[in-house]
């Protein structure tokens, strides 16, 4: 009972001493230029050559330096140089290989040659890769080495034109799986027969280590330190947006051959888990399960803040940082936070710089107009948050299988994909049992098109935060139209310049024509039943399937929603195992060609393993997109896209969906946040006022003192009151 005094002193004392009980971050932290922020999910990679998902390129783009960038501020979407000194230069040629003008038609230009020259002076980040003698380590110097941090000796060198051309290699490394070495393939020269060597080599001795220099690049010269040159088939305009992704960032050979070390692979020493980059920041600490942090590169100093950008920024103040190195902030806190409840409480007591808003939170945060137009609450101005928002350069849609006998318009080729196993209750849908009629099949696709409410979808599931499409192109890229020009036809009709869907009666007369009236097949008097294959569940999930199935029952249509997980989903897509299925995609560049490609012939899922996942095929939209994909943006290749999305509207290989639309919050102590879609690379840019959140946090986390020292008299009290019980008994004795 003596110990329980001084105890409960020191507690009544470590409340008075002014600190933030609350705090998750360190007190040493106060007052430094740090950004805080969380992910929601570990990036499965951190290899450039491998990394291609949004949360993944949160950290990649502030870790690379690849030659190009987006402007940060400049509207539309522009391409500035990051690691080039200016815009690469290029040059075409002939068949002959001799010099083409800029004008000749693309069915002349043989080559395009891209010379880029890169920045002087530019160093990687510290890393023990570039330390003395550590490309020549044994498992026993291994021992208690368990982070980049552990090694002795760390150092950096220049950045050369070699290692951007040594990354270009490794995109097709046959121990690598790299999304787009399909698409370099068929693009840089020589790339092709590259990888047949190189996997090749690696057959004949699967356990060596793979140089990638020992085998030539013809498409991919290095002139000298800082200049190199790639070598494109054709003319590829669109081949500049891949020059901004870390898929062309500059890699080290030596970093390749320091994690190759026996025993580096087994503490999670790898390129996948520790990048190695030249970029603004590097990974300072990497543990998923709890925080990452990027902490600023101490070798960079290649760019400032641009000085220029669109009428109206200098007034919103987002050029008060014109001409300052970059970048701007020392480090940035990711906290892994799984729950959106904790995370929406964390940023309002202003432990994050930023937040998105979760259906939860959305009518605290939001309030929107009887004009549609949404800004911050009255609890959320008196805390100075502010509200930024942005059409996103991405598309929700739900595919049709083109193979499929009932909903797909493909009858060619059916015969080579193997038909799926039924399914309890599948009567309608099964393969097997089907003849394939594409005009039927078009048909039930225009009806479920137009049952299907995507306006209503928005506003009860997405809380009014996206609009809904007319095609696969989203606002802000070259081919979109608004008002009734760019309104779908087939689904919507065009009241007062704005799209109004078609009346479910439409819906059931296209059912009916396609030979399904009220639901039911006409020839063989069962119930029609749709296929849903998809990875969603859970209790939200749920609500959005238990929506979609009223949605069908519009048409008297049965929904069988097939539910599985990530990889069997993938696999099942891969096969053509499927009816219908939800997709996305979110653009690699700002171009109609991005969007326009998922669903050409060339690139169908099935038959080719390409991105076309509905297995969509119209040769007239194919010829047309040939026609269109390498055309400068004009009045004739905005012509054909507009024949194409005819096309596209009238076969309806997807319903359409709808464009997300992001909305941001941010504290009034962080500066700079201009939304950019297509920037991965934005933080670099935003500013923070550390004194003025550290101000914030203490008026937002006071401590209430008085139930403590309630709690504190009582527990005296009663310490008081046993106290005297055992004097008595004393006493008694």
């Amino acid at each position: 009972m003596k110990s329980l005094f001084p105890a409960l002193f020191c507690l009544l004392l470590a409340a008075c001493d002014g600190a933030l009980w609350n705090n998750p971050y360190p007190a040493a932290d106060e007052g430094r230029d740090i950004l805080y922020t969380a992910f929601t999910e570990r990036p499965k990679h951190l290899d450039p050559a491998q990394a291609y998902s949004e949360n993944e390129y949160e950290f990649l783009a502030n870790i690379y330096a690849p030659p190009l960038q987006y402007h940060y501020l400049k509207r539309p979407y522009q391409l500035v140089p990051l690691a080039a000194r200016e815009m690469p230069a290029v040059r075409y040629l002939g068949k002959d290989r001799r010099p083409l003008p800029a004008t000749a038609s693309p069915q002349r230009i043989a080559y395009s040659v891209y010379e880029i020259r890169i920045k002087p002076n530019m160093r990687y980040q510290p890393h023990p890769a570039f330390g003395t003698g550590n490309l020549h380590l044994t498992e026993r110097d291994l021992d208690g080495i368990h982070a980049l941090s552990d090694f002795a000796a760390t150092g950096t060198r220049l950045v050369t034109a070699a290692d951007y051309a040594h990354q270009i290699k490794r995109l097709v490394h046959p121990q690598l799986h790299t999304p787009i070495a399909g698409v370099m393939m068929e693009y840089i020269v020589g790339l092709k027969e590259y990888a047949a060597a190189l996997q090749a080599a690696n057959t004949a001795q699967p356990e060596a280590f793979l140089d990638l220099d020992a085998q030539p690049l013809r498409g991919v010269e290095v002139v000298d330190d800082t200049t190199y040159r790639i070598t494109i088939h054709g003319k590829y305009p669109q081949f500049a947006y891949w020059l901004a992704m870390p898929f062309f960032a500059p890699m080290p050979p030596e970093v390749e051959r320091f994690y190759a070390q026996p025993g580096m692979k087994e503490r999670n020493l790898t390129l996948d888990w520790w990048p190695v980059g030249s970029g603004p920041y590097y990974l300072s600490e990497n543990d998923p399960n709890r925080r990452m942090v990027l902490t600023r590169n101490p070798y960079y100093d290649s760019e400032t803040y641009p000085g220029e950008g669109e009428a109206g920024d200098a007034g919103a103040g987002w050029l008060r940082d014109a001409g300052q190195p970059l970048p701007l902030i020392e480090q940035i806190v990711f906290s892994l936070e799984k729950e959106t409840i904790p995370y929406w409480n964390k940023f309002l007591q202003g432990y994050y710089d930023a937040s998105g808003i979760s259906s939860d939170s959305f009518d605290q945060a939001v309030q929107v107009s009887v004009g549609g137009e949404a800004n911050v609450s009255d609890e959320m101005k008196a805390q100075g948050i502010t509200l930024s928002t942005a059409v996103a350069t991405s598309t929700m849609y739900t595919g049709f299988n083109w193979l499929d006998p009932v909903v797909g318009g493909n009858c060619v080729g059916l015969a080579s994909v193997p038909p799926p196993q039924p399914s309890p209750g599948g009567r309608g849908g099964d393969r097997e049992k089907q003849s394939c009629n594409p005009e039927r099949a078009q048909k039930l696709r225009q009806a479920i098109a137009i049952a299907v409410d995507f306006e209503e979808f928005i506003s009860i599931f997405a809380n009014g935060r996206g609009i809904s499409a007319q095609s696969p192109i989203p606002p802000g890229i070259f081919g979109y139209r608004a008002g009734c020009e760019g309104v779908n036809r087939y689904v919507y009709d065009c009241v007062n310049g704005e799209a109004k869907r078609k009346p479910v009666a439409e819906a059931q007369r296209l059912l009916a024509e396609a030979g399904y009236p009220n639901g039911v097949d006409a020839q063989t008097k069962q119930p029609l039943v749709i296929h849903l294959d998809t990875t969603a569940s859970g209790v939200g999930n749920k609500s959005r399937l238990d929506w979609l199935r009223k949605q069908f029952d519009k048409l008297g249509v049965q929904l069988d929603v097939r539910s599985t997980d990530y990889n069997r989903f993938q696999d099942k897509v891969r096969r053509g195992d499927t009816q219908m299925f939800y997709y996305g995609w979110n653009a690699d560049y700002p171009d109609p060609e991005n969007f326009l490609f998922l669903l050409h012939g060339a690139q169908g899922k099935v038959k080719f393993g390409g991105e076309n996942a509905s297995n969509y095929r119209n040769p007239e939209f194919d010829r047309l997109f040939e026609q269109m994909k390498n055309m400068e943006n004009s009045p004739a290749r905005q012509a054909i896209i507009d024949a194409m999305l005819e096309i596209l509207r009238r076969d309806s290989p997807w319903l359409w969906g709808y464009h997300p639309k992001n909305y941001v919050l941010q504290h009034s102590w962080v500066n700079n946040v201009k939304p950019n879609i297509m920037a991965n690379n934005k933080l670099k840019y935003w500013r923070v006022d550390a004194a003025q959140r550290d101000q914030a946090r203490r008026a937002w986390n006071k401590p209430v003192y008085w139930p403590l020292w309630l709690g504190g008299l009582l527990l005296g009290l009663l310490a008081w009151g046993m106290w005297r019980v055992l004097q008595k008994r004393e006493e008694a004795r």
